[in-house]
């Protein structure tokens, strides 16, 4: 491995796998700088989460969240928690230390997911370096019942060797470099042009509100099921509402689910990777987001033609908002690679290539 400080690309995790440091892992499921993590056969339904202190396995705390054994065969009820044991184990490298992201396809179906680590008092971080143990994810569905099974990827693992997040400056440059577009025209947006700014090297962007048609509203019930291993296997209109504004604003309802757009267009260059943070109380009481990660290349091209792409939105309000264009309602931090990885997002097939707004998750027509 090169002695490169930076997230590790594809190549490097392919290493990793190959040298016995990610153990039980599918190569298929190598992204351009992380991996998919999947779901073994171990399913348990929890009465509540417990992190552990040091030392402390997973395995070893289920009678005190009350695990009682469940079926993956069988539907996840909607509004239960559940723990699942993944396929992966880690014996990383004594310089590697990584984190998780929900998957994009996992967010859109209003799943929370967060994983645990074998000692680690944190979710999603399989800290400190050199980490060896179990992994195991936390799984509540929040708006219908969800049906799993072994092998499904719900969340990504990032492999870091050391952290490259951007500076102000940092930022400044990268924006000069057609980091994030304007949403309709052929203009980028420049380091005066982004009108909110928290100075810590992140971008905040804006929700896409305009007339017509500018997001979905779940309207499932509990007892509606979706497999996700069912593309393109359902309705959308028998889960969603379309969303249409006449007057400007969109209206958001407290505890309600929504598939929503960003304004502006992210274009990733293969050198750099993404994750969107969660939006702080000055912005409003909401969750913005459920995945968090865009992959090197997202709206580069296939050669860096590209001119972005704008990301989704899974925006669950804890009040009821009343939304504007202009708006902030997203952050996104960025991060250098350790190098250019063997390839990257827009090389690859995705249900979300040609994404243009607000869009549903693969299991809808």
């Amino acid at each position: 491995m090169k002695n490169a400080v930076g997230a590790l690309p594809a190549q490097q995790i392919t290493r990793l796998i190959e040298s016995d440091c990610i153990l039980h892992a599918i190569r298929e499921n190598i992204s351009p700088a992380s991996l998919d993590l999947s779901l073994s056969d171990e399913l348990y339904e929890i009465e509540g989460l417990i992190l552990p202190q040091a030392g402390e396995k997973i395995s070893k705390l289920l009678e005190l969240m009350g695990a009682k054994k469940a079926p993956i065969t069988e539907p996840i009820a909607c509004g239960k928690m559940y723990l699942a044991r993944l396929n992966e184990t880690l014996d990383l490298p004594q310089q590697v230390y990584g984190y998780c992201n929900p998957k994009s396809s996992t967010g859109r179906l209003d799943m929370h997911v967060r994983v645990l680590a074998d000692g680690v008092p944190r979710y999603d971080s399989i800290t400190p370096k050199g980490y060896a143990g179990e992994l195991w994810v936390a799984i509540t569905a929040k708006s219908f019942s969800i049906q799993l099974h072994q092998g499904t990827p719900l969340t990504q693992l990032r492999l870091f060797t050391g952290d490259t997040r951007f500076s102000e400056l940092d930022l400044e440059l990268a924006l000069r470099d057609g980091l994030v577009w304007h949403p309709t025209d052929d203009k980028k947006l420049l380091y005066k042009d982004i009108v909110t700014n928290d100075q810590d090297g992140t971008v905040v962007l804006t929700a896409l509100v305009e007339e017509g048609m500018c997001g979905y509203e779940c309207i499932a019930t509990p007892d509606q099921v979706i497999d996700v291993a069912n593309v393109a296997g359902y309705e959308g209109l028998d889960f969603f509402r379309p969303i249409e504004i006449t007057d400007g604003a969109l209206r958001l309802k407290r505890d309600k689910f929504y598939i929503l757009s960003g304004a502006e267009r992210v274009r990733i260059p293969p050198t750099l990777a993404s994750e969107m943070m969660p939006m702080d109380e000055r912005s409003g009481d909401f969750r913005s987001h459920y995945a968090g990660f865009l992959d090197p290349g997202w709206g580069w091209g296939t050669d860096g033609e590209g001119k972005g792409r704008p990301f989704t939105l899974e925006v669950r309000p804890f009040e009821d908002l009343v939304v504007r264009k202009g708006q902030p309602i997203a952050k996104i931090r960025f991060e250098r690679m350790a190098e250019e990885p063997s390839f990257h997002y827009d090389t690859k097939v995705s249900n979300y290539l040609n994404q243009t707004g607000p869009k549903l998750g693969k299991q809808f027509k």
